[in-house]
């Protein structure tokens, strides 16, 4: 098709004016098409902040213990104000476990099985508590059909 410069130009035609476009929630990553305000994030984020606490929990239980471990195994003082408040602390998580090995030792030095056991226990428990709370969630999430 040539150009002619001289051919009168067409005038444009009028456009209809088109209504707006109705705001559209955001769909979140993962939500696969549903919309964001749908119960499963809200089920989701309370299950992050469950697990969060449990093992922030037993995050500070097994330190303490660790330290016990470690405070027995290198025959600290027990009279020592350090000693003695870790073994105040941890006496209580101890205890139930206390008995079912016999604990081995070499001038002072003590290696604490019961405290090891106890360790292992508490571990189990809280990945249980948080495999109980997401199974409980996914149910929940889960539409009844």
């Amino acid at each position: 098709m040539t150009y002619d410069e001289n051919a009168p130009i067409a005038p444009a035609r009028a456009e209809q004016p088109v209504d707006p476009v109705d705001p559209v929630d955001p769909v979140q990553p993962g939500d696969r098409g549903r919309r964001a305000r749908s119960v499963r994030p809200v089920l989701m984020a309370r299950d992050d902040s469950v697990a969060r606490i449990v093992y922030l929990i037993l995050g500070i239980l097994e330190t303490l213990l660790l330290i016990r471990l470690l405070l027995k195994l290198l025959a600290a003082n027990p009279d020592a104000g350090f000693s003695s408040l870790i073994y105040g602390l941890t006496a209580p998580f101890v205890a139930p476990f206390q008995g079912v090995f016999p604990d081995s030792g070499a001038r002072g030095s003590v290696l604490e099985l019961s405290t090891i056991l106890a360790m292992i226990v508490y571990a189990l428990l809280a990945w249980g508590i948080v495999t109980v709370a997401r199974i409980v969630r996914d149910r929940r999430a889960t539409p009844m059909a």
